[in-house]
């Protein structure tokens, strides 16, 4: 590895680390940039995944350290994302390239309705786990095995839909993203390592500016204006994946 290389994963994974942390899809940078560098497509969905645990590691430890301690109800809505993840994971073994573009279109673009639509009314009460309807698990269960079985934009589907079930501000509906996408790219990360699909000189390289990015862009959604920042960010991304898969 040359050093412009390891200059390119550390800039493009910081830049990947800010998108993901405040809204998702910064797995459309980092993807492409370990396959150019020359990692095999399972090597650098990998390798890729040791980025997003540091990130997210660091996203959550820094999120708690501005405030953030709703622990226990980041892991209730863990548990069904991370059994959706493993039925996501097991079927697209078993489908076509062209029913992952068809289905990513599908939940980019219900995404973009669900942020487009007028602001719900936001609760005041705490959020406590009896708030955490059959429906809620039932969303965190389909998101879950969505992102098991496609992974890119998954982030995006989870604003939109905690957000509209919840009614919580975006800034806190995207600390409990990030924890939550922590949780089941773990074992997912785990199974690559066992299957010896993971890069570890990219991965670290590429974590350590993701991380740095991580950090920023939780100083930017526990700011003033966090939950505009996540609103916009999201729609820019959601736009950025159907022209992606429509134009090119």
């Amino acid at each position: 590895m040359s050093l412009l290389e390891a200059l390119a994963l550390v800039l493009i994974g910081g830049v990947a680390g800010f998108i993901n942390v405040l809204a998702a899809g910064g797995s459309m940078l980092t993807l492409p940039l370990l396959m150019f560098l020359g990692l095999p497509a399972q090597e650098a969905n990998g390798t890729n995944r040791v980025s997003i645990v540091l990130q997210s590691v660091s996203a959550v430890g820094s999120f708690f350290r501005a405030g953030a301690r709703e622990l226990g109800v980041s892991l209730r809505l863990s548990i069904p994302a991370v059994a959706g993840a493993l039925v996501g994971a097991w079927l697209a073994l078993r489908v076509s390239d062209v029913l992952f573009e068809a289905v990513l279109i599908v939940a980019m673009a219900g995404a973009s309705v669900m942020m487009l639509l007028p602001q719900p009314r936001l609760e005041t009460r705490a959020l406590t786990p009896d708030r955490l309807t059959p429906v809620v698990h039932l969303a965190m269960f389909a998101i879950g095995m969505y992102g098991g079985f496609i992974q890119v934009g998954v982030g995006v589907l989870f604003i939109a839909v905690l957000y509209r079930l919840l009614r919580i501000d975006l800034a806190q509906v995207n600390v409990f993203k990030v924890f939550i996408i922590l949780i089941y790219t773990l074992p997912a990360l785990a199974l690559f390592m066992l299957d010896d699909q993971v890069r570890w000189g990219y991965g670290l390289l590429l974590a350590v500016g993701s991380m740095s990015g991580a950090w920023l862009a939780v100083k930017v959604n526990m700011g003033p204006r966090g939950a505009l920042w996540v609103k916009r960010l999201t729609l820019v991304v959601i736009a950025a994946i159907v022209l992606r898969l429509l134009f090119f």
